[in-house]
């Protein structure tokens, strides 16, 4: 795993082999945040990572100035190497939530978020239902970015705030912004 940008650009992390997790592809999240930081400045901002995994897209978004990273990982060895690699890294804006990404979402309310990223298994029998769970719950900031990556199978660009779908090779992601006053 490797940090793309922001001050601990180049930073690499052995990830264990045993992990079930799929990390979004370098070339994927380079691409991503390309696209992101045309559309909200991530210094100071406050972000949520939904099925976090191997922490990739959490310890970018801290390396890029968010002042403020909630990682949500259920999975117990996961959560544990985030959390090893957030005392590397001698970082406290990162929190990590070991813990069910649905039952979080159910609890988050009324916290808000300017930068929301979610990642879920792709074999997930709920991941149709993660944007709309997301958008409903409020958790957005007017002003605010979701980015859903998901298998090409999914189409979500009849849901509100839906800006653009990326494709980066196998990788596919669903982006919603929601307007100021939206």
């Amino acid at each position: 795993m490797r940090i793309i940008s922001g001050i601990y650009k180049r930073r690499r992390f052995d990830v264990p082999k045993s992990f079930s997790a799929r990390p979004t592809t370098d070339f994927a999240k380079e691409n991503l945040f390309n696209v992101v930081n045309n559309l909200i400045d991530l210094e100071g901002a406050v972000a949520l990572d939904l099925f976090a995994g191997t922490g990739s897209i959490s310890f970018e978004l801290v390396s890029r100035g968010c002042e403020e990273v909630v990682a949500v990982e259920k999975n117990p060895a996961h959560a544990a190497f985030i959390r090893k690699v957030a005392c590397e890294l001698g970082t406290d804006v990162l929190q990590l939530v070991r813990g069910d990404v649905f039952r979080f979402l159910s609890s988050a309310a009324p916290e808000q978020f300017d930068f929301i990223f979610a990642d879920p298994p792709y074999a997930l029998e709920e991941l149709p239902d993660i944007p709309s769970l997301v958008l409903e719950k409020d958790l957005l900031k007017a002003g605010g970015v979701f980015v859903m990556e998901h298998p090409k199978t999914f189409d979500f660009s009849s849901l509100p705030y839906f800006a653009q779908h990326r494709v980066y090779g196998s990788v596919n992601f669903s982006i919603f912004v929601k307007e100021i006053g939206g």
